[in-house]
């Protein structure tokens, strides 16, 4: 996994750091001129958030929608994900957001192990 966030000028790099971290607390988080970049091969947060948050459905559709060849990107909120929450993007945030892409050569697996199919809010297992 690798998040990006660009720091603007008013932003604090520490606290865009912490909203990364918040989300995947487990990155390895390097600070640029442009902002900061988290890698991690943890997605354990992230899957806890999304089922505490019930927002399954949702986060499957944006990892699908998402999808490109061995990767699947998306866009969080950087404001949102600062208090520990998740809420997808789609356009450009007048503060900017959090861009993550996940990688692997089995993405639909991968996909499959964040956000797994549902019925009625439940996860149907394979």
């Amino acid at each position: 996994m690798t998040a990006q966030a660009k720091c603007l000028p008013t932003e604090s790099p520490s606290k865009v750091a912490k909203a990364v971290l918040n989300i995947f607390p487990d990155s390895r988080v390097e600070q640029s001129e442009e902002g900061i970049v988290a890698r991690s091969s943890s997605l354990e947060r992230f899957k806890e958030l999304i089922r505490n948050y019930r927002i399954l459905d949702t986060t499957r559709s944006v990892l699908l929608a998402g999808r490109s060849g061995s990767t699947t990107s998306f866009s969080i909120n950087k404001q949102v994900a600062f208090v520990g929450k998740i809420s997808f993007v789609e356009e450009r945030m007048p503060l900017g957001s959090i861009d993550v892409t996940f990688e692997d050569e089995d993405i639909e697996s991968l996909i499959d192990g964040v956000a797994p199919v549902t019925v009625n809010g439940e996860e149907v297992l394979k």
